[in-house]
């Protein structure tokens, strides 16, 4: 890899770890803390809405300054807030430090992306973002299952401990390997940040984001249901579950950035909307074999992260003068992604239906992502393709 961008890798290592450890420890925190686990389920919503909320404050007061020093500043935020979840004595201040956790997350992220296609350069910059996301996949493939044991075996707290560390190594890392850039300086704005907003591309884009991957979430919501009671697999061997769905995001993260630069963003999302369609619906039709359960397992962990390199380039594109804002709003558009696809896929589950069926309600949704990306490639990315070739020309 590539050191410039080893420093953007390790932050979301250290985000990928906090996002998704605390579902593994909720019982344990839950106790600890002596609320109800539904209770404790609200500082996965709190860390959420700090994502959220905090994408496009940050970057919004931020675009002015160099790249570098917000990501050095984020980082610092996030070991700080982090550190204090550690040591969070009650749930009202954990709640609190779980909220402010999120503040950095998609800031980091909507920066980093811009960043790392800036180290990449042209023909490379799929790849490159696609790099950056590996700390993010690397997490859900060694981290989480590490540090969730960590935390049963000693205590919660040091889950959170680990996570301040890594965010330590990840700013002297960004101190010694990221590359200065210039920022936009002190004539921008907040508000000419947000103008992309009033562009029909972005909200293509962000509609694909938010419905067409919802559907992966669908399923991965509740993977652990689907693999136990459909598919017969022991609840004791879930962990080596969750692996293989790691192991295919890191595959697919880094495939989905090579065929991006090969095949043009969007046609890739387009295939790989296609594929997960597929997916998904072997997964309604299959998942009581268990062979083929465990196969989709990983096909789908390799496409829930394959689109992140190509729908970023899409964004970036559909917001020239404001590409970070543009990726901070992403990192929203997945988040309500996430929560959409566990919304949708629990009704069928509310009416007695079996943990399948969630999957095919993200068959529905895949496919309404690869209608809207049919009609952005339709209207805007042959238009595009049409001015490159009368530029050349």
């Amino acid at each position: 890899m590539d050191k410039r961008v080893l420093p953007l890798a390790i932050g979301g290592l250290g985000i990928g770890t906090t996002e998704f450890t605390i579902m593994g420890l909720l019982p344990d925190v839950a106790q600890s803390l002596q609320v109800s686990i539904p209770e404790a389920g609200r500082l996965i919503s709190a860390y959420a809405l700090g994502v959220v909320i905090g994408a496009p404050l940050l970057i919004g007061y931020s675009v002015k300054f160099p790249p570098k020093k917000v990501l050095i500043a984020l980082m610092v935020l996030f070991a700080v807030f982090n550190g204090l979840s550690a040591i969070a004595p009650n749930y009202t201040l954990m709640l609190v430090a779980r909220f402010l956790s999120g503040l950095p997350h998609g800031a980091f992220f909507g920066v980093g992306t811009v960043v790392a296609s800036r180290i990449g350069g042209p023909g490379k910059e799929a790849r490159y973002i696609s790099l950056m996301f590996t700390g993010l996949t690397v997490a859900n493939l060694a981290m989480v299952p590490l540090v969730t044991y960590v935390g049963h075996t000693f205590h919660w707290r040091w889950y959170f401990a680990i996570v301040a560390f890594i965010g330590l190594i990840a700013l002297l890392s960004l101190f010694v390997w990221l590359p200065a850039m210039k920022g936009k300086g002190e004539d921008a704005h907040f508000r000419d940040e947000l103008h992309f907003l009033k562009n029909q591309q972005s909200w293509y884009v962000l509609l694909i984001t938010a419905i067409g991957f919802g559907g992966l979430f669908a399923w991965f919501s509740y993977i652990n249901p689907l693999m136990t009671e459909v598919a017969g697999i022991a609840k004791s061997n879930m962990a080596y579950v969750m692996t293989l769905a790691g192991g295919g995001m890191v595959v697919g993260n880094l495939v989905g950035g090579y065929v991006s630069d090969k095949m043009g963003a969007p046609k890739t999302c387009a295939f790989l909307l296609l594929l997960m369609m597929l997916a998904l619906t072997g997964v309604f039709f299959f998942s009581g074999t268990r062979a083929i359960a465990l196969t989709l397992t990983f096909m789908c962990g390799g496409l829930s992260m394959s689109v992140s390199a190509p729908i970023n380039i899409m964004m970036m594109r559909a917001a020239p003068n404001a590409e970070m804002m543009a990726a901070a709003f992403m990192q929203a558009a997945f988040n309500v992604a996430n929560a959409l696809g566990a919304y949708l896929g629990a009704i069928p589950l509310l009416h007695g239906l079996p943990y399948n069926y969630p999957s095919l309600v993200g068959v529905g949704m895949t496919l309404i992502g690869l209608l809207i990306c049919t009609a952005y490639i339709a209207r805007y990315a042959r238009v595009r393709v049409a001015k490159e070739m009368q530029t050349g020309a």
